[in-house]
C-alpha cells in the first residue's frame, strides 16, 4: 500500500509517519515543503492542476493530509486550512479518484461545548475563530469532495515533542525556564477552560486506522480524550512532575493562557462513533501523555 503523507514534518504528521513505517507492506511516501520530501507539495500556494501531477507520480492508494497552520494571520490561516483541502480534493478527483483521503480536522471546528455533555459528530458548528472557521471550511470542502474520504476532528493534541505553539508544549517550556526552586513564578492567562486532550500516538493511530479500514467510513470521525480536563489541572500536573515549587499565578492579562479560553469554557468530543467505525479508543493516559513530553521522550 502506497500511503503519501502531506505535513509529515509537523507535530502530528511526523508522529503518523512513525506510526506508517510500522505498518507491514506499507510504502510511506513524504509530501510537503521540507527538504526530506519525496515530492515538493506545497498546498497553500500549488496548482490543482500541478498538484494532480504530482499525485500521478506519487500514485497513492491512501493520501494523510496533515497539514494546517494553527497561528497566523485569518490570510495565512485561509490559506492553509481552507484553500489546501480543497486543492486537494480537486487534484486526487483528477489524478487518484479512487484513494482514500484521511483529513485531520479539529474540535475547535464546534465551537463553544455545553458542560457535560460530549459533543457527536451531528453536533452544530460554531468555531468562535479564524482557525475553527477555517478548519471548518476545510472539513466541509473535504465531506462535499465525492471522494472516498474522512475527516478526523482531532482535540488537543499533547504528548511527546509537543511544540510551544500549543497550550500543553508552552506549559512545558515557561516551566523549564521558570526553574524549581520556591521563589519560581508561572505567570499564565486564565487557565478556568475545559479542554479534551488525547496523545498524539493515539491521533497517529487513529489516522493509521482510518488510512487502513476497509470499505466506507463516516465522513466526520472525533478523535480524543473522551473527557473534559480543567487546563488549570494540566499545569498542576505539568509542575508537578517538573518539580515546580514556585507559584502559579493566573491573570486575564497574560498572553501565556488559552486565548480561546473565555470563548470556548468547555470542550469534550463524544467518541464512541470512532470506537464503532475504527475500533479505536485512546490507549495512553493524560498523565502518561504529559509525562513524555516533560520528559522529551519519543516512544512508540
Amino acid at each position: 500500500m502506497r500511503i503519501l503523507v502531506l505535513g509529515f514534518t509537523g507535530y502530528l504528521g511526523s508522529h503518523v509517519v512513525e506510526r506508517l513505517r510500522a505498518l507491514p507492506g506499507a510504502l510511506v511516501i513524504r509530501g510537503g515543503r521540507a527538504p526530506a520530501a519525496d515530492f515538493d507539495v506545497d498546498l497553500a500556494r500549488v496548482r490543482p492542476e500541478r498538484l494532480a501531477k504530482t499525485l500521478a507520480s506519487a500514485a497513492p492508494d491512501t493520501v494523510v493530509n496533515c497539514a494546517g497552520a494553527t497561528g497566523g494571520d485569518a490570510v495565512t490561516l485561509a490559506e492553509v486550512n481552507t484553500r489546501g483541502p480543497a486543492v486537494l480534493c480537486a487534484a486526487l478527483r483528477e489524478a487518484a479518484p479512487t484513494a482514500r483521503l484521511v483529513h485531520l480536522g479539529s474540535a475547535a471546528e464546534y465551537g463553544p461545548g455545553t458542560p457535560d455533555v460530549p459533543v457527536t459528530e451531528s453536533a452544530p458548528t460554531r468555531p468562535v475563530g479564524p482557525y475553527g472557521a477555517t478548519k471548518l471550511a476545510g472539513t466541509v470542502a473535504v465531506s462535499s469532495s465525492g471522494l472516498d474520504a474522512v475527516v478526523l476532528r482531532v482535540g488537543n493534541p499533547v504528548g511527546p515533542g509537543a511544540p510551544p505553539t500549543g497550550l500543553p508544549g508552552r506549559i512545558a517550556a515557561l516551566l523549564r525556564e521558570a526553574g524549581s526552586g520556591p521563589q519560581a513564578a508561572l505567570r499564565l492567562g486564565d487557565l478556568s477552560a475545559y479542554r479534551d486532550f488525547v496523545d498524539v500516538r493515539d491521533v497517529a493511530r487513529a489516522a493509521v486506522l482510518a488510512a487502513t479500514a476497509p470499505g466506507p467510513l463516516p465522513p466526520v470521525l472525533n478523535i480524543g480524550g473522551g473527557g473534559a480536563v480543567p487546563v488549570r489541572d494540566l499545569v498542576r500536573r505539568l509542575a508537578g512532575m517538573a518539580g515546580f515549587r514556585g507559584r502559579i499565578e493566573e491573570s486575564a492579562a497574560s498572553t501565556a493562557g488559552s486565548a480561546r479560553s473565555a470563548q470556548v469554557s468547555w470542550q469534550c468530543s463524544d467518541i464512541t462513533a470512532a470506537e464503532r467505525a475504527l475500533g479505536w479508543r485512546p490507549a495512553h493516559s493524560l498523565d502518561d501523555a504529559l509525562s513524555t513530553l516533560w520528559e522529551g521522550g519519543r516512544t512508540p
